[in-house]
């Protein structure tokens, strides 16, 4: 027996509460229109440091998001309390287009792609020339990587005091990439981080290499004294340095010129899974017309790729075609090989 009748609108009705306490799915979301532009300086385990304006603001993503992840440099729309006081909590609800991106696996065999960093101009091979040796192939994959990300490489050169330059920059001088060398001395008295500086004016620029190169020394030289980070001595009995940087983070630059530096973790590997050889050679523009010729899908590593006959009628240096080509098979081999 029904106890209403068919009109439900009586005043003694009663009407059961939602017991989940949330609202009702919709597949409307809000357009923030009110989102304030920032910038992310770091993440640390869901939250996310932002420089909004000339202030520091915590915040953490909105739900909407869903998995897209946000990570340092990417400009974002944020809402909320935005007042950067003590424990209080915006909300990330935009993530905008990226102009460029750096990303990593974590081998080969990987297909799970990290993005490390977003919206970087330039990306900084710092490489010891001894303590610890240089690994000439985990350069080779960053350079990838770099052209992959639409980052211009520079390559960064420390303690040639104690060991000669010389063959690494003859190993890169086809590639035609932009490079610093130091010395230890150098490091101490800011000549180095005066020489570096200018390759990072108005730049975004990422600091990456194997802990115990100077990466983070040099990132404190060129930041504010306030902002500066710590380091640590390289291990006597491995060679290897130790990780004294554990995340990403974007410092401005100690001047009024423009600029940031992101400090990144040392690295031991550079996966490229995710590397598509037809990026790769948007670097190589004097080799890019030759490529009309090439098989669907050429690897540019084959009998048949048009490359070959390319440079053989002069069209460009063969060593340009030789360091392309070692280049893109680094993605088969391993860092230490």
């Amino acid at each position: 027996m029904r106890r209403y009748g068919k009109n439900p609108d009586e005043d003694d009705i009663r009407v059961r509460p939602n017991r989940k306490g949330n609202r009702p799915r919709t597949n409307i979301r809000p357009k923030h229109e009110d989102a304030v532009e920032g910038m992310i300086l770091t993440v640390d385990r869901g939250r996310l440091t932002c420089l909004v304006d000339d202030r520091v603001v915590m915040a953490m993503k909105a739900r909407e998001l869903g998995r897209k992840a946000a990570v340092v440099g990417d400009r974002v729309g944020i809402v909320g309390d935005l007042s950067g006081e003590k424990d209080t909590l915006a909300r990330i609800v935009r993530i905008e287009p990226r102009k460029s991106v750096l990303r990593r696996t974590a081998d080969d065999d990987d297909p799970f792609e990290r993005v490390v960093v977003a919206n970087a101009d330039q990306l900084a091979i710092v490489t010891a020339l001894a303590d610890p040796e240089p690994r000439p192939r985990l350069i080779d994959r960053c350079i990838v990587a770099a052209y992959d990300g639409g980052l211009t490489p520079l390559l960064v050169l420390t303690k040639s005091d104690l060991a000669s330059p010389d063959e690494l920059l003859e190993k890169y001088g086809a590639l035609g990439v932009p490079h610093i060398v130091t010395t230890r001395d150098e490091f101490v008295d800011g000549v180095a981080a005066e020489r570096v500086h200018e390759h990072l004016k108005g730049r975004t620029t990422v600091f990456v290499g194997h802990s115990g190169v100077g990466k983070t020394t040099l990132v404190n030289a060129l930041v504010p004294p306030e902002r500066r980070r710590s380091t640590g001595l390289v291990n006597a009995v491995t060679g290897r340095g130790r990780h004294t940087t554990t995340s990403a983070l974007a410092l401005p630059l100690a001047d009024k010129e423009g600029g940031w530096v992101i400090d990144t973790p040392g690295v031991r590997s550079f996966g490229l899974h995710h590397v598509d050889p037809s990026r790769v050679i948007l670097a190589f523009p004097d080799l890019v017309p030759g490529t009309e010729g090439c098989p669907r899908n050429c690897s540019h590593d084959e009998p048949d790729c048009a490359l070959d006959q390319w440079v053989a009628d002069g069209h460009a240096d063969p060593a340009r075609l030789d360091s392309l080509r070692r280049l893109l098979a680094t993605r088969e081999r391993r860092e230490g090989d």
